[in-house]
């Protein structure tokens, strides 16, 4: 079996299709301003194995941002430290990617137009699954070669989904198939094509991020062969007092 890109690699590429607004590295941390669009793009990243923390807090509140912080398996030790401060574990997230070439399948263009921007229909549809201006302008910001995919059927608009390039890696973001056409296939149809054209903009893997506890959708995944390559979770203030002696 092809060996998948290394968990590095993929985070990466999930970086760089789905940017921050903002970027600055201070005080062994990447900080992220996120401009409203969501956790993935506002989290604080270690760019060591014992960044300051108390430092990270005050320039994450300084944007307007709450304390949040993505950790991967190699963080364990900085996840420890966070724990004991009062920040709780949130939203373990798997990176699940499968070669193009094993996935794609071109659909008929009257059911999957790749297009870019977007089409007021296909903003109308994502707003109906949460995704608004801010996520939009986080599809923007990306660069390299990208698509917004429209699924259609029964002659109608019935689901979308973002998909763009970091050399080898596509990443697929916010896909969303209406509740009326759900059951249908769609989702299959919208992940094949997206291999298609990602395999046509020259990448040799398909990945996409989605929740653990999200089993409805691993379960499509699943199904279309895509696979756990990496891991992340979140560390997210809470309410409670941190020990005096927390580092």
């Amino acid at each position: 079996m092809t060996q998948a890109p290394a968990e590095h690699r993929l985070l990466a590429a999930l970086e760089a299709t789905w940017p921050a607004a903002g970027y600055d590295a201070q005080a062994g941390w990447l900080l992220r301003s996120g401009a409203g669009g969501g956790k993935r793009v506002s989290a604080a990243s270690p760019l060591g194995p014992a960044p300051d923390i108390s430092a990270a807090e005050t320039a994450l509140r300084a944007q307007g941002q709450r304390p949040l912080f993505r950790l991967c398996a190699e963080d364990a030790a900085l996840d420890a430290r966070l724990e004991a401060r009062g920040y709780a574990r949130r939203d373990p997230t798997l990176i699940l990617a499968a070669p193009v070439a094993a996935l794609a399948q071109r659909p008929e263009l009257v059911r999957l137009f790749p297009l870019w921007p977007p089409l007021a229909i296909m903003r109308d549809i994502w707003a109906e699954g949460g995704v608004g201006p801010e996520r939009l302008a986080i599809m923007a910001r990306a660069h390299g070669a990208k698509a917004a995919l429209l699924a259609r059927m029964s002659d109608r608009a019935a689901g979308v989904a973002f998909c763009a390039c970091d050399g080898e890696i596509a990443m697929l973001h916010a896909m969303h198939v209406l509740p009326a056409h759900r059951g249908k296939g769609l989702g299959k149809m919208i992940l094949r094509g997206a291999a298609d054209w990602a395999q046509q903009e020259g990448a040799r893997w398909l990945a996409l991020v989605v929740t653990e506890d999200n089993s409805p959708a691993r379960a499509l995944y699943s199904s279309c062969g895509l696979r756990p390559a990496a891991r992340y979770h979140y560390r997210e203030e809470t309410d409670h007092d941190r020990p005096a002696d927390s580092p």
